[in-house]
C-alpha cells in the first residue's frame, strides 16, 4: 500500500536554525570504492548512511570487500574497509544510484568471473551506453546497453573515447578503477561539454590523495597511470548539496539558517549555493565556530529575486533553485541543464509539471527552464521517486498552505532523516 502523502509544513515565522548535515554521498561512495581497491585496510569516517551509500557498501561486499561498521548512527558510520580478491558470480543491485550503476562496473571487470547488475525500474531507463561501450572497447564482454546487464573481464586498460555529455559519472567511473588496470587508462571525451565538472575534479582530487597519478592537463582528456591505490583513512565532508533546501528556507521565510563545518575549500558542487543564493537576494556569510571550523550563515528578507544562471556544472541544485524561482518576485531562467532529463527522473519535465499544477508558470527550453512569478495554491507535489524533487516540494510548501509531497520517503536516497531535520528546523527560533 502506498505511503500517505506528507503534509509539507508551512512556516509561521522566520526560521532561525542551525542544521548539521550528514556526510556527502558523492565523497562517501568514491571513498568506499577506492578503499575497496586499495593495497591494504583503511577507514572511511563519517560516511553517509543512506540508500545510495548502503547500495555501494553492499555492492563492494558482493565483490569480496569486507566492511565493518563502527560509531554507527542512523545517518553516519565509520567503515573499516579490508580489500579482498574481486570475485565473480556476484549480483549487484544498483537501486536508483548512478554512482553504483556507473562506478562499480569497471571494478566488476576486474573480477574472476561474470557479475550481473540490475536496479529499480526507472534505473533501467537511465543512460548507461557510454560507459558500457567504453568498457567493451577495453575488452569487457557486456550483454546489454542498459540495466540489467552482465559484465565479464578481464581488462588490461588502454585508451578509450566516449561522449560523456550525458553524465560526468561516465568519466569518474572509469577514472576510479583505472590505476588497477595493467596499462592504466586514457579517457578522451568527444561531444558537447561534460556536465557537473566539479564531480570530476572531486574524483581526480581523491585519486591523487591515495597516490594515483592523474594527468588532466589537456582539456577533455584524463590519463591515469597504472599503480597501487594507497590505503588511508578518509573523513567525509558534510553534503553541501543537501544543504540546499534548508538554506532555501532562509530565503522563503526571511529567516537565517546556519550550516556548521562548511569547508573552506571543496570540490563539492553544493558550494555554488553561496553565490546562487546571493543572486536571489540572500546575505551569505562565514562565521568562525568554537570548534575551529567555519560555519555558513544564510539570511533572507522574505523576498526572493529571480535568477538567470547556467547550472551546467551544478545541475543537482536545479530543483531547489527552481522551487525558489517559483516563489520569486521576478522571472527566472535556468540554463545548461539538458542532462537532467536523464537523472532519477526527467527533472525538467517533472519540475514544469509540478510547478504548473500548483498554479505556477514554468516551461521547458532546450537546455533548461523559464519560470515566471504567479501565485501558487496547494495540491500534491509528486516526487517521481526523486529525492531532490521531494525536497523541492518541501521548500514550496513553506509558504503555500495545503501542499502535500508524494513519497517523501525517497529522500532516504541521500538524506535519511530529512523529515525530522525539516521539523526541527521549523521548531527552532
Amino acid at each position: 500500500m502506498p505511503a500517505p502523502h506528507w503534509p509539507a509544513p508551512t512556516a509561521t515565522a522566520p526560521v532561525t536554525a542551525t542544521v548539521p548535515l550528514p556526510g556527502s554521498k558523492s565523497v562517501t561512495n568514491r571513498a568506499l570504492l577506492l578503499a575497496a581497491l586499495a593495497d591494504g585496510p583503511g577507514v572511511v569516517r563519517r560516511a553517509l548512511r543512506s540508500r545510495d551509500a548502503d547500495l555501494m557498501a553492499s555492492a563492494l561486499r558482493a565483490l569480496g570487500t569486507t566492511l565493518v561498521a563502527s560509531n554507527e548512527t542512523s545517518a553516519a558510520v565509520d567503515w573499516q574497509v579490508t580489500p579482498g580478491p574481486i570475485r565473480g558470480g556476484a549480483h549487484i543491485d544498483a537501486g536508483l544510484a548512478g554512482t553504483v550503476m556507473r562506478f562499480v562496473p569497471p571494478v566488476a571487470a576486474l573480477a574472476d568471473g561474470p557479475v550481473s547488475f540490475d536496479g529499480d525500474p526507472h534505473a533501467r531507463k537511465r543512460p548507461m551506453g557510454p560507459i558500457l561501450d567504453a568498457l567493451r572497447s577495453l575488452g569487457a564482454r557486456i550483454d546489454n546497453d542498459a540495466l540489467p546487464f552482465t559484465i565479464s573481464g578481464p581488462l588490461t586498460g588502454g585508451e578509450v573515447t566516449l561522449d560523456a555529455s550525458g553524465s560526468s559519472q561516465f568519466v569518474s567511473g572509469l577514472l576510479l578503477t583505472a590505476a588497477r588496470f595493467e596499462k592504466g587508462v586514457t579517457i578522451r571525451h568527444v561531444g558537447p561539454p561534460v556536465p557537473s565538472q566539479p564531480h570530476i575534479e572531486m574524483t581526480v582530487q581523491m585519486l591523487r590523495a591515495v597516490g594515483v597519478r592523474v594527468d588532466d592537463s589537456e582539456r577533455d582528456v584524463w590519463r591515469v597511470e597504472p599503480g597501487p591505490i594507497t590505503a588511508r583513512d578518509t573523513t567525509v565532508e558534510p553534503d553541501l548539496s543537501n544543504a540546499a533546501p534548508f538554506l532555501a528556507a532562509a530565503l522563503v521565510t526571511g529567516g537565517s539558517v546556519t550550516i556548521p563545518a562548511w569547508p573552506l575549500r571543496t570540490t563539492q558542487p553544493g558550494d555554488a549555493l553561496r553565490n546562487l543564493l546571493t543572486m536571489m537576494g540572500a546575505t551569505v556569510a562565514r562565521r568562525d565556530a568554537p570548534t575551529g571550523a567555519t560555519d555558513l550563515v544564510v539570511t533572507g528578507t522574505g523576498e526572493i529575486s529571480g535568477i538567470d544562471a547556467d547550472l551546467h556544472d551544478v545541475g543537482e541544485l536545479t530543483p531547489t533553485i527552481a522551487a525558489l524561482a517559483a516563489l520569486a518576485t521576478t522571472p527566472s531562467r535556468i540554463r545548461g541543464v539538458s542532462h537532467l532529463r536523464g537523472h532519477e527522473t526527467d527533472r525538467l519535465a517533472a519540475l514544469v509539471t509540478e510547478i504548473n499544477q500548483l498554479g505556477g508558470d514554468a516551461e521547458e527550453t532546450d537546455d533548461g527552464l523559464i519560470i515566471r512569478p504567479r501565485p501558487l495554491h496547494g495540491g500534491v507535489f509528486h516526487s517521481y521517486d526523486d529525492h531532490r524533487m521531494a525536497t523541492a516540494g518541501a521548500v514550496i510548501g513553506l509558504t503555500v498552505p495545503g501542499l502535500a509531497v508524494e513519497n517523501i520517503a525517497t529522500t532516504a536516497k541521500t538524506l535519511p532523516e530529512f523529515t525530522q531535520m525539516w521539523a526541527a528546523m521549523l521548531e527552532s527560533r
